[in-house]
């Protein structure tokens, strides 16, 4: 099994309160650190925030084809 390391680089970044414990708790009942629960978290962000190029086509073809209902729906 071959173990790959990724260069790691430190950040300073504030959260309310109430979610620095859920995420101290979280980490304390999960068994996992802190900087991995951090790294999940901004991995799932940003992932759930990409929009992939091709659908934003998509997106834009849809709109030209139904302009017209656009319209109509706008009315």
């Amino acid at each position: 099994m071959t173990m790959v390391f990724m260069a790691m680089i430190k950040i300073s970044s504030k959260v309310d309160e109430g979610t620095w414990r859920a995420l101290q708790a979280l980490a304390r009942d999960t068994h996992q650190s802190i900087s991995g629960l951090l790294t999940e978290a901004v991995q799932l962000y940003l992932q759930n925030r990409a929009v992939r190029p091709a659908v934003m086509v998509r997106l834009e073809a849809s709109i030209n084809d139904n302009a017209e209902l656009g319209h109509l729906l706008a009315r």
